[in-house]
């Protein structure tokens, strides 16, 4: 197989540092790896299938001077903004972890299991979106069911992990409760998020638009009717709770009207599907929880039950590694397909 120079714009970033443990993981034909980031962490080392790699800083012409085929970006939507179009100019393919390029019509928004002919669209403009986080694990189990009963709408409740802010969510997070089991938590310290989030749930994530929901809450409405091509109702509400990673979410579904719901058949559906694993056994206290999601690629489902009043709804538990799933894993799986299909070609 071919192998690719690919870079990591955001190297040192908690992305960045899980796209290489991903990548390792996956034996990702790299020829030669170029991590990326600001003026400030240029120089600094990073160690990749046992060799050490000097990150280099984020420049217009980095892309071109080190042939780059693909590069994935995940340090912020202004530097996407910004960069990915010299990288575009100078070769290669954007594999983008920002919401910058998500609903503009000419890029493709994809989740490789769920709308792998979508990467096609990538020779648009040569960047292929990578979906928010949360949309990314609703999906892989929205697609199955899709395709058993044709949904009409989703109603979807998160418990996103701090590290979905970034390491500074995780660090403030620790850092609060070493505080209170010192006695000495300051509820006015704070700085990653609007509210203590030790010993706390915060219901809003990203800011608020006219319609009262959130911008986060909005992204997963949007991102999902366009990457299951289908204008399915969606209404979302994001909390952030005090868990250090894996987001979870508790998903309702309404099917159409004539659906009558076999809970069974909607179990086979999802375990069917791939990188979707169920875990449902009430009895015995198996279910889909952070602590099991957490550093795997896999999106796990329980609690699935039919709704006691309506015979076409049925409600389901679902957690996944937002960093991993999420981000890392989901980028580097769009490129592998791409590969794939390029091949194919």
């Amino acid at each position: 197989m071919r192998k690719f120079n690919v870079a990591v714009v955001g190297a040192t970033g908690a992305v960045g540092e899980e796209l290489f443990r991903v990548m390792e993981a996956y034996d990702f034909p790299i020829q030669n790896l170029v991590p990326l980031a600001s003026a400030r962490s240029a120089g600094e080392k990073i160690v990749f299938a046992g060799k050490e790699h000097t990150v280099l800083e984020l420049t217009e012409t980095v892309f071109e001077e080190n042939e780059v085929d693909i590069a994935f970006f995940s340090a912020g939507g202004s530097i996407s903004e910004k960069f990915a179009k010299f990288a575009v100019e100078g070769g290669a393919v954007v594999i983008d972890n920002t919401s910058h390029f998500r609903m503009d019509e000419n890029v493709p928004l994809v989740v490789p299991e769920v709308n792998p002919e979508d990467i096609e669209l990538w020779k648009n403009t040569g960047i292929i979106a990578n979906p928010n986080c949360s949309t990314i694990q609703m999906v892989l189990s929205l697609k199955p069911l899709d395709e058993l009963y044709g949904i009409k709408r989703v109603d979807v409740s998160t418990y996103q992990a701090v590290s979905g802010a970034g390491k500074a969510g995780m660090e403030e997070l620790v850092k609060q409760m070493q505080a209170f089991f010192a006695f000495e938590l300051d509820e006015s310290k704070k700085d990653c998020f609007a509210h203590q989030i030790a010993l706390n749930v915060i219901p809003q994530i990203d800011v608020a638009q006219e319609n009262s929901f959130t911008k986060e809450e909005m992204k997963m409405v949007n991102e999902t009717q366009k990457i299951l091509h289908k204008d399915v109702q969606v209404a979302a509400t994001c909390v952030r709770v005090p868990v250090l990673r894996s987001h979870s979410e508790s998903i309702t579904v309404t099917f159409e009207d004539d659906v009558d719901v076999d809970v069974a058949e909607v179990r086979e559906s999802l375990e069917r599907f791939e990188n979707v694993e169920v875990i449902d056994d009430l009895e015995n206290n198996a279910y889909p929880m952070p602590i099991i999601s957490t550093d795997t690629d896999i999106t796990y489902v329980g609690r699935i039950r039919k709704d006691v009043y309506a015979q076409n709804i049925v409600h389901f538990f679902n957690v996944a590694d937002q960093v991993r799933v999420g981000a890392a894993t989901n980028s580097v799986r769009i490129a592998l397909k791409w590969i794939e299909m390029e091949n194919d070609i």
